[in-house]
């Protein structure tokens, strides 16, 4: 029971931090409308967003290896809601971007302990159920920016709806602190763990190739659809959507996949949905293939992003959160910077073509599947119990 306690405990915190990033994606257009913002201020603000969770996720590793996931996670999941707040109460652009870098920092340190975590759950279990946990977070991404557009329809100002994210935030954060489990104490090796992070990094660039797709997702899907495919706007909105749940899906079902294709088997062949499914969406020029080329892109790069971070904590048993810091931090460099590569690239190429971008990685990271896996018996992959 102990065991279950412990899982349960960790969805709870991906949940609650998946809620809270959707909840404020959810009422972005009123906090710009409130501070009369443009778009390129606008862009300053979410900059300090972005800037702060690099640097929160490249410091957590050492904290985490340091004090334990626990400890880490502890402060940071009571944090997240409540530090949210102050974003609907900047009175400037000044003081937006501060209240967003602040909360960045946050939500960095929290990303990799909970992962941290949830790897050490992992270990205890003995099989591999790390994608559910990334599962759980799409689904708290879908519940916070469905709470956040049921209080826009409300009439409820951004102020309103942060401050019941904060007390739903903080009430889940104090249940799971009761059930979370510390993760066994790192070998520590004799040998030089600088060795051992060549190949973290190579597993951070299959990280980047793969969230490029998930921001140009994000980003491109619904420019696509609707300038280039003649959707309406209500239309195009689906590309996102098929996306988001093809990836919510594969997750669901990616820790059986795990154990029966391996974690490479799994990279290799999501690499592969990914890429054929999307390159051929954007030869048929189709606004109904082009919604199914974004579902097989999320489906494809659902489980490449677990199986990277539970690879990156064997490849160096000393400080497995250092490793894991690192690898989050390059993927979530790819997932800020899959929009701007592909809007540089439309001012010398078509839409269409510049989307091929993210094809084109997912082909990398199917050729390159190998580095997730397990090089020595202390660093395979959990085997399923009897």
């Amino acid at each position: 029971m102990s065991l279950r306690r412990a899982r349960i405990a960790g969805c709870l915190l991906f949940l609650l931090f998946g809620g809270t990033l959707g909840a404020w994606t959810s009422r972005v257009p009123e906090v710009k409308h409130g501070l009369a913002l443009d778009d390129w201020r606008l862009s300053i603000a979410l900059l300090g967003l972005a800037a702060g969770a690099i640097v929160g996720q490249l410091g957590a590793g050492r904290l985490v290896d340091r004090f334990g996931s626990v400890k880490v996670a502890a402060p940071t999941a009571l944090l997240e809601g409540l530090l949210l707040l102050p974003t609907a109460y900047a009175p400037s652009l000044a003081w937006l971007t501060i209240a967003l870098l602040v909360f960045g920092v946050n939500h960095g340190i929290l990303n990799v302990s909970m992962n941290a975590n949830a790897l050490g759950v992992q270990r205890a279990y003995g099989r591999p159920i790390i994608s559910s946990f990334h599962a759980v977070y799409s689904i708290g991404g879908f519940a916070g920016a469905a709470l956040g557009g049921l209080c826009a329809h409300l009439g409820w100002s951004p102020r309103g709806t942060f401050l019941l994210v904060a007390v739903i935030t903080m009430v889940m954060a104090a249940w799971a602190l009761r059930w979370l489990a510390p993760e066994p104490a790192p070998d520590k090796p004799a040998e030089a763990t600088r060795t051992r992070l060549n190949g973290v990094y190579l597993l951070g660039a299959l990280a980047f190739c793969a969230l490029v797709g998930e921001g140009a997702a994000a980003d491109w899907s619904a420019v696509y659809l609707r300038d280039n495919l003649g959707g309406t706007a209500g239309f195009a909105a689906s590309g996102y959507a098929a996306f988001a749940i093809a990836m919510t899906a594969g997750r669901l079902v990616g820790d059986r996949l795990t154990v029966r294709l391996g974690p490479a088997g799994l990279v290799r062949l999501g690499g592969l949905v990914a890429a054929v499914g999307l390159g051929a969406a954007l030869l048929v020029d189709n606004r109904y293939a082009g919604v199914a080329g974004f579902a097989c892109l999320g489906a494809g790069l659902s489980c490449v992003a677990p199986q990277v971070f539970s690879a990156a904590t064997a490849r160096n048993p000393a400080q497995p959160a250092r490793a894991l810091s690192i690898a989050v931090s390059m993927g979530y460099a790819g997932f800020l910077a899959g929009p701007v590569l592909i809007g540089a690239a439309t001012q010398a190429v078509p839409l269409p073509v510049a989307l091929a971008l993210p094809a084109v990685l997912a082909l990398l990271v199917a050729a390159s599947a190998a580095a997730v896996r397990p090089r020595t018996a202390a660093s395979e992959s959990p085997q399923p119990r009897p």
